[in-house]
């Protein structure tokens, strides 16, 4: 058998034990949990596609993907000014990212902002010596955006503008401190259709995919095209922008299929899944959020997307809970001061949630970064106050208990974690393994703040089987059978058999090297398999020392087998 995937990932098992012991003293709660979708199924990693794509969509989608991170050559209109050449590098996996932006502009003495000749995106590269952009002396006014992400809006997208402007209050008739409203914008695809919610950038400015995607290529990477297809003169010198830009514009043209460029990283923005969240629901931080008035923002709420035809089944009619309700907000001393669209300096989008699990940097301006989790969310909640919208939430959390402040600190930690990623490091593997074996069969009822809940997939208070079944399924190593009896290694362990080495492999398991067909023996059927496998190898039978090739030190281990097995 294969030594490598039978041994790899092996850790102290203390952790375990603490585990275990949580778990037990954990007290039963009477709450009930429902899931947000009643067809159980894992749910996607993130930066992969939705479920439910046909062939075509995921072709279009893994399409998509390839040029989402594939630099934008000079010669094929890259610049002349620009930020960077490809979409990857400020998204990775469709995620925010740590990249900033900066903007800039001019303030008169009664703090009213004006954009500068050229706009108040500044672009920090170009692609021809002399023609580079500047911030100008009469500049007395810049800020920063860190990239946000889009996984998940596809869905986002597909959102009924009904069930945004239901939460809208502008007036606050209800008197709770909380007026945010919707930002009306125009589809760039559609520029003499109706207006849409906005619900995309810092500031709601953007309502669709498409539009996004021809923005951010032409402003970002200098790359004009179909929707955006004027270029963006140094400064707004259009005589020096004339020496620079030698590639007729637009310059995103369609391929051989009639895509173009941005039709293509919109096609991958749209299919790409939203972060998961486990457990799914029931955490009593949730509760919490809610009644310190964070979800009057934060909507714990689920939008359902709208049914329409001609939208793709994968999308269409679908639950989706990106905790926000995509309304602007006056922030207060958080808001940044640059007026976009019709947006005010104080006001922002309320930020999506989910995936917050799983961000490293906080905030507009990626103000709060470094630390636990648990330091930036503090900090971020914190930043909330002492004036604006955000402030009286603010205040509530800094109020709580040290538990509810934990129990809240988990539950947004949930928004991005996948099922049994116990240490959450975006794998289930092998380590996770020693924490599902732990949760087995623990004989109290496991809530969804119990740290088993992350293993009970069907959220019916145990870990049991059917669990099991799920964690076979998203286990991203190789399902090892060592004594080749048609159960697996981890069936053995949860059955009994001990593995004191937390190897994966039970202890009383002989190993046989070689013998690649499990016949107890090692002979000429084996060679022929290791043969099969000769070269590059990853994760397969043939690499017998792990070593990621099979070749002649393998063939030597496997001839030194070779006859019946022990």
């Amino acid at each position: 058998m294969n030594m490598k995937n039978r041994h790899q990932g092996h850790r102290p098992r203390r952790g375990i034990l603490a585990l275990r012991t949580a778990a037990v003293l954990v007290t039963a709660t009477t709450a009930t949990f429902v899931l947000a979708d009643d067809r159980l199924q894992l749910q996607e990693r993130l930066g992969k596609p939705l479920h439910g794509l046909n062939p075509i969509q995921l072709e279009r989608f893994e399409e998509g993907k390839i040029l989402f991170g594939l630099p934008i050559l000079e010669e094929e209109g890259l610049g002349p000014i620009l930020n960077k050449s490809n979409c990857r590098s400020c998204h990775e996996d469709g995620g925010p990212g740590a990249i900033a932006v900066t903007h800039f502009g001019a303030l008169d003495d009664k703090d009213e902002f004006s954009a500068l000749p050229g706009g108040s995106l500044f672009q920090l590269a170009t692609t021809t010596s002399g023609c580079e952009e500047v911030i100008p002396p009469e500049a007395n006014f810049t800020t920063v955006h860190i990239t946000p992400g889009m996984q998940g809006y596809g869905l986002v997208e597909a959102i009924p503008d009904s069930q945004i402007i239901i939460r809208e209050d502008p007036t606050d008739s209800d008197g709770d401190g909380i007026s945010g409203r919707v930002h009306w914008v125009q589809p760039a695809e559609d520029p003499t259709g109706p207006l849409r919610a906005g619900r995309f950038g810092w500031k709601s400015i953007i309502a669709t995919i498409e539009h996004f995607s021809g923005d951010a290529s032409k402003n970002e990477l200098g790359f004009t095209n179909m929707l955006f297809p004027d270029e963006n003169a140094p400064n707004g010198d259009l005589a020096l922008l004339a020496v620079c830009d030698n590639v007729p514009d637009p310059e995103d043209q369609p391929d051989a299929e009639g895509f173009t460029f941005v039709d293509r990283i919109t096609h991958y923005q749209r299919y790409l899944a939203a972060p998961p969240q486990t457990p799914r629901s029931g955490m009593s931080g949730e509760v919490i959020f809610e009644n310190i008035g964070c979800a009057k923002c934060h909507t714990t709420d689920t939008y359902i997307t709208s049914n329409n035809p001609s939208l793709e089944s994968a999308i269409r009619n679908r639950p989706i809970k990106p905790y926000s309700d995509f309304l602007l907000h006056d922030m207060g001393i958080l808001g940044d001061g640059l007026p976009q669209g019709n947006a005010n300096g104080n006001e922002f989008r309320t930020t999506p949630l989910m995936g917050v699990g799983n961000r490293e940097i906080l905030l507009h301006d990626g103000r709060v970064a470094g630390g636990t989790f648990a330091d930036r969310i503090v900090a971020a909640i914190g930043w909330h106050g002492p004036f604006g919208e955000g402030s009286d939430s603010a205040a509530a959390f800094d109020a709580l208990s040290t538990g509810d402040k934990n129990a809240v600190i988990a539950f947004l930690q949930s928004l991005g974690r996948r099922e049994f990623d116990t240490n959450s490091d975006r794998a289930v593997d092998l380590v996770d393994f020693e924490y599902f074996a732990a949760c087995f069969s623990i004989d109290v009822v496991i809530s969804p703040d119990d740290p088993c809940a992350i293993n009970d997939i069907d959220q019916d208070g145990d870990v049991d089987l059917d669990d099991f079944g799920f964690f076979l399924k998203a286990y991203d190593g190789t399902i090892e059978d060592c004594n080749c009896d048609g159960t697996s290694d981890f069936s053995d362990i949860l059955n009994g058999s001990s593995d004191e080495d937390g190897d994966g492999v039970p202890d009383d398991c002989v190993i046989c090297v070689g013998d690649l067909n499990c016949d107890n023996v090692v002979d000429g059927g084996d060679l022929g398999l290791l043969l099969s496998y000769w070269g590059a190898c990853t994760d397969c039978d043939g690499d017998l020392n792990g070593s990621g090739t099979v070749d002649g030190a393998d063939l030597g281990l496997l001839l030194s087998g070779w006859g019946v097995c022990p």
